[in-house]
């Protein structure tokens, strides 16, 4: 049987994992700033937004993120 997984899978699964670690951090800061009320019952639409924006782009965070380390620990 031949395996044709060219590691694409590893980025949906990671991704689905950044996406709802995301949405909940976006929540959680939606209702610390408009309010309960405000903040559970139409935060979750920006939160759901941000979250599929980060998911998508994790990679180029987890690049950036990695290029400022070992830029500041280089110094």
């Amino acid at each position: 049987m031949q395996n044709n997984d060219d590691g694409g899978g590893c980025y949906w699964v990671l991704s689905g994992i950044v996406w709802v670690l995301s949405f909940a951090g976006f929540w959680i800061y939606a209702i610390s700033e408009y309010g309960f009320m405000l903040g559970v019952s139409l935060g979750w639409i920006p939160a759901a937004i941000a979250a599929t924006v980060v998911a998508f782009v994790w990679p180029l965070i987890v690049l950036v993120a990695g290029l400022i380390a070992l830029w500041l620990f280089k110094q």
